[in-house]
């Protein structure tokens, strides 16, 4: 099985925004979940969600900018 890109967001507080923190590479939704949180534990993150990087849905015209910068 290949490895897939999953988009890490967290958030500070309940009532504070989900922002995007970074990027990773795993074989699956699980291992995701352990490496996003073992990579990013930085902060005290109240929450902290995982999204496969294929699974995100441009709203914005696509006018050749990469959605991720790469």
């Amino acid at each position: 099985m290949s490895d897939k890109i999953y988009e890490v967001f967290a958030r500070k507080n309940h009532d504070g925004a989900l922002v995007h923190v970074g990027s990773l590479n795993a074989s699956d939704d699980e291992l995701a979940k352990a490496y996003a949180w073992t990579m990013y534990d930085e902060e005290n993150w109240v929450e902290m969600c995982v999204v496969p990087r294929d699974a995100v849905i441009r709203v914005t015209h696509d006018r050749k900018i990469p959605l991720w910068g790469n």
